[in-house]
């Protein structure tokens, strides 16, 4: 079995994490959300309308400015939801495991031990290049 396969393998194995179980459950439960879809709607279409006033010969500044708070206003009640919170919680996670996975490949193809890998401190990018050292 080749190194490809071998990570295809990981990769699979990496969807019965609870982390990924719980970004997956949290994404699926956002989508069902109809209140939450109709506001993430809601926020296209006014993001659609502002790039058309933005465009226009002579932009109107005051609807600029009140489709921009619109979209603030929308933004900050989608990101407030009880959904996208959990989601984004659960995207952390994630991103820290996929993190320390990089972390994980980045040493072996430096020649390192991956096995001797630590979890990566908070605010690891999993780009050694900037690292001052985890290993």
């Amino acid at each position: 079995m080749d190194c490809i396969d071998l990570f295809k393998k990981a990769a699979a194995a990496m969807q019965t994490d609870p982390r990924y179980l719980e970004l997956d459950s949290a994404r699926r439960a956002n989508d069902a959300d109809q209140e939450l879809q109709k506001m993430i709607g809601e926020f296209n279409l006014q993001r659609l309308d502002l790039n058309r006033a933005t465009s226009e010969a002579e932009p109107d500044t005051a609807r600029i400015a009140s489709l921009n708070q619109k979209i603030n206003d929308l933004y900050s009640q989608i990101m407030a939801s009880e959904g996208m919170v959990r989601y984004n919680a659960a995207k952390s996670e994630c991103e820290s495991m996929v993190s320390y996975i990089d972390a994980i490949i980045n040493t072996a193809m430096n020649g390192g031990d991956p096995m001797a890998v630590r979890q990566p401190e908070a605010g690891c990018t999993g780009s050694c290049s900037s690292c001052s050292g985890c290993h």
